[in-house]
């Protein structure tokens, strides 16, 4: 009590008065008085500041949080590259609280050595930037310095490298601000200039490193019209700030430039892929609002990320929840190139790496026939090296059987992906490992395998093939015979790569439903391998599933096939099949794969955009397996 009286009377008195009376009081003295009351005059401030300011209630916020629904909306974690300087992470203000303002959560990455922690950092993130900073190391890009090079930090340019390629491998939305920038197209094969002004051969530049405020803008871009940054901006021409003498050269493979500034240096760049990438020279962080730009000169960056990241964390949630099976791959076909399946194989597009990244639970791998003669000696050579291909994806099972196994139900698939496991199914393509020996059928049943394409490209003893001479007019006799062998012992019959009259043969044949384990839709791509749309709706009548598949020339006749044409082929075999009747067969590894999902890393891209197209997650799990493994399981219990 007496401490609390004793500082009442100080409490109560006015900054200006003491003020007044210390400097009157200097007049008289230079000594003590004048000393002690210039105290006095700082603790009445400090005090007089502590009673006028805001004070924050932590617990009465505690309350009001505890007392909310205990359910929230999960807000997408956005990483943030930080600065290093002195022995000290720094970050600017602006790059946070832009994140906060467009509905994410910044979560910060210090720079640090201990590169094995990469991938358990972005597994905790939805999306990624990369903030402003030095120039980078010259000698990590294979390049000696040049003279005009500024301040490097090597332990930053290595972890910012790293984290590019990584996150890319894993489809995470990604952000370049300036250096950043930078960082994106040398991690993923670009080139850059380490100075503008004395690299660049043509023209004159214009400043880019302005001595103005960071918040005002010091120069123009110009936008390119049907890029994403002409979206967000709504402008060809914006102003930005600039604080750089390196840019980008070169962008990388899969990117095109969307702004360049009016002296030709590069100030944005993009993915042409379809994926969550952009980079800006500029500083967004840091400018004011202005009508000049639509009276928004950062948001549309970073609510473009967010809402990015938001779709990614979304297909992340999904995957995780429902089982992903590609029911055709052509790995095995690189087997003697003595490919690593457990490590990230540049030779192949699935792996178990690349499963891992794309969210891909299961795959079926086929021992895939070329066909050729059909003599007795040519027919013993195609079984026995059907038999060899399936007994090479068993060994490689084998050797990585704490991350995989081979699955022969779709039960064994439910089981692994709950003990973190991935999924091999083993299928045949050609009924030409047959040979003219019935009993071949359950030899390869009771060796696991779940579907045997009958055909393909080429007629044999079983039926015509869509590119055949029509030697049968559809199915064999001896091809019927097969197609109820495989009803009897549960293998599933395949008719991708049949010919017409052959499809509708098997179709009658069948006692149990059949699949197109990857195929597309002739009324979109005018293929004989594709699938009419007839042939669909009579295969939905029959209970059967067709797979839509990443091959580029099942997709488009003319120009580049990207992801968007199989999402626009998923999308009418649902319009005429309804969705209890398609699914995804990529054909990776066999010539399949598109711009935008082109290994099985990039499978998580395709979830996203069902997601655009409004497909429901009960609509995805079924596209994603869950129709394929429904008539797997009726063709196994018959």
């Amino acid at each position: 009590m007496t401490d609390r009286q004793t500082c009442l009377p100080i409490v109560c008195i006015q900054p200006a008065i003491v003020m007044d009376y210390a400097l009157s009081a200097g007049k008289q003295s230079m000594g003590g008085i004048c000393l002690s009351v210039f105290f006095i005059y700082i603790f009445s401030l400090f005090i007089y500041i502590l009673r006028n300011m805001p004070i924050l209630d932590w617990k009465q916020s505690y309350l009001q949080m505890c007392g909310g629904s205990a359910v929230q909306r999960r807000r997408p974690v956005i990483g943030i590259t930080g600065n290093y300087d002195n022995a000290t992470c720094t970050l600017a203000e602006g790059y946070y609280q832009s994140v906060l303002q467009a509905g994410g959560i910044p979560f910060i990455i210090p720079p640090f050595e201990q590169t094995d922690n990469l991938k358990d950092v972005l597994d905790r993130i939805d999306g990624l930037i990369f903030s402003g900073g030095g120039d980078i190391n010259p000698l990590l890009l294979n390049e000696q310095p040049v003279k005009e090079l500024h301040s490097v930090c090597h332990v930053r340019d290595v972890q910012e490298l790293l984290l590019a390629r990584l996150a890319a491998d894993r489809q995470i939305p990604m952000l370049g601000i300036c250096k950043g920038i930078q960082i994106i197209s040398a991690a993923l094969g670009g080139e850059l200039y380490q100075d503008i002004y004395t690299q660049m051969q043509e023209g004159t530049r214009i400043k880019h490193s302005q001595e103005l405020d960071r918040k005002y803008p010091s120069h123009t871009v110009n936008i390119v019209a049907g890029s994403i940054l002409h979206t967000l901006f709504r402008d060809e021409t914006i102003a930005v700030n600039s604080f750089h003498h390196q840019a980008v050269k070169t962008p990388p493979p899969g990117f095109r430039v969307s702004a360049m500034s009016e002296d030709g240096v590069v100030e944005a760049i993009e993915s042409s892929e379809y994926k969550s990438v952009i980079g800006v020279q500029w500083h967004p962080e840091c400018l004011e609002e202005s009508p000049a730009n639509n009276g928004d000169r950062s948001t549309p960056l970073f609510r473009w990320l967010i809402g990015e990241a938001a779709s990614f964390r979304e297909a992340k949630r999904i995957h995780r929840r429902v089982i992903s099976l590609d029911s055709h791959c052509d790995t095995p076909m690189f087997f003697h190139k003595n490919i690593d399946f457990a490590s990230r194989d540049p030779q192949i597009l699935v792996d178990l790496h690349k499963m891992t990244e794309g969210k891909l639970d299961a795959t079926i791998m086929v021992a895939y026939l070329e066909q050729k003669e059909r003599d007795e000696e040519a027919l013993l050579a195609a079984t026995a090296k059907a038999n060899r291909i399936l007994t090479q994806i068993e060994e490689m099972a084998a050797r990585n059987c704490t991350l995989l196994d081979i699955a022969y139900t779709p039960a064994d698939i439910v089981r692994l992906k709950r003990d973190g496991k991935k999924a091999i199914m083993l299928g045949i393509e050609n009924g030409y490992a047959i040979g003219k020996d019935i009993a071949n059928v359950e030899h390869f049943r009771r060796r696991g395998v779940v579907y045997m394409t009958l055909c393909h490209n080429g007629d044999n003893d079983l039926c015509d093939s869509a590119k055949g001479n029509g030697e049968h007019g559809g199915v064999s006799s001896f091809g019927a015979e097969v197609i109820k062998e495989m009803n009897r012992t549960g293998m599933m019959v395949d008719l991708s790569h049949a010919a017409e009259s052959s499809f509708y043969d098997a179709l009658e044949i069948s006692r149990t439903p059949i699949v197109c384990s990857h195929s597309s839709a002739r009324a979109l791509c005018n293929h004989p391998r594709n699938l009419t749309d007839d042939q669909l709706k009579a295969l939905a009548r029959k209970g059967g599933v067709a797979q839509v598949t990443l091959y580029h020339g099942f997709l488009r006749t003319e120009g580049t096939a990207t992801v968007m044409d199989a999402v626009e082929h998923l999308n009418h075999f649902v319009n005429v099949m309804g969705i209890d009747h398609v699914g995804i067969g990529t054909d990776f590894d066999g010539d399949g794969g598109v711009p935008g999902c082109a290994s099985a890393s990039e499978l998580i891209n395709f979830t996203r955009h069902l997601l655009r197209e409004r497909y429901s997650e009960s609509d995805i799990q079924k596209i994603w397996g869950g129709n394929f493994m429904r008539v797997m399981e009726m063709v196994q219990n018959v």
